[in-house]
């Protein structure tokens, strides 16, 4: 835990791995617009500690943390109240204490929604076959913001059939499962694709997939930002396919939690996101 506040709540992103998450710059950036006192930091933990760091949150001082791969579950869980939407996705991007209770919720739907209509306005017109790679927290999220949105038909994609086919039974029969085995099966003739698995990430291994069977009005988007267009984007692009980055969808999703912890709603705006976007093109992919 490097980071050592002086003045204010002390708020940050934790998981595993986090050196490279942009939170620190979104918070730290509203903080300083809006004239409060507070900071926002990164600590790194393994689902092994992540626990407690979380039972001893107000013993070192936090008032809450965002939480990202691979503990979103493991929040939840811990969490002595739970939003109506942490209930429905049993997984929790972000925690706060509030009356000596560990609070907790999941604005990811609120943030892969919010990116997609800023970044592809009506993308949600041609839903008829959605492929989702990977079944964790981020999934969960997503495949309510797919359903929300009317979705016809959704295909879950894991090296984990059994975890997979539990997420898709929490939600809807429209929801198949495939093994990564057949993901090329999976992916034809798909009109809506995202990468939910930290494949792709910076210090992780790509994800290398044959796009040419999408639909050529296909939409992809990856929810890694690091690098900022993945080589998965890129292989998508080369298709001719419509691509959305990660980025959107960090920055909204950030807006709720800072909320709780400073106290103050902010606003992603244009200037945030060339903020962000300046200091990830200093990143060699």
């Amino acid at each position: 835990m490097s980071e050592i506040l002086t003045e204010g709540p002390r708020a940050c992103i934790t998981g595993h791995p986090v050196a490279y998450s942009r939170s620190p710059l979104i918070h730290n950036y509203w903080l300083k617009l809006m004239g409060l006192k507070g900071h926002y930091g990164r600590v790194d933990t393994s689902p092994e500690i992540f626990p407690d760091f979380v039972r001893s949150l107000a013993k070192n001082n936090y008032v809450g943390c965002n939480v990202t791969l691979p503990n979103k579950e493991l929040a939840y869980q811990l969490a002595d109240v739970k939003t109506e939407r942490a209930d429905r996705l049993q997984a929790a991007n972000t925690l706060w204490l509030e009356n000596g209770k560990l609070h907790a919720d999941n604005t990811d739907i609120e943030g892969f929604v919010s990116n997609l209509d800023e970044r592809a306005p009506g993308w949600h017109a041609h839903l008829d076959k959605a492929v989702i790679l990977g079944a964790g927290g981020a999934a969960a999220a997503i495949i309510q913001g797919l359903l929300e949105r009317r979705a016809t038909k959704i295909v879950i994609v894991n090296r984990t059939v059994e975890k997979a086919e539990q997420l898709a039974r929490r939600f809807s029969t429209l929801i198949e499962v495939q093994s990564f085995d057949n993901v090329s099966a999976a992916l034809d003739h798909a009109s809506f694709i995202v990468n939910t698995t930290s494949l792709g990430m910076k210090g992780q291994p790509p994800l290398a997939l044959n796009l040419s069977h999408f639909h050529h009005s296909a939409l992809v988007t990856d929810i890694v930002y690091v690098p900022l267009i993945t080589d998965f984007l890129k292989s998508a692009q080369e298709q001719g396919l419509k691509i959305v980055d990660g980025l959107g969808m960090l920055l909204h999703q950030a807006v709720p939690g800072f909320e709780h912890w400073f106290g103050q709603r902010p606003r992603v705006t244009a200037e945030l996101r060339a903020l962000i976007e300046a200091d990830l093109f200093q990143v060699k992919s």
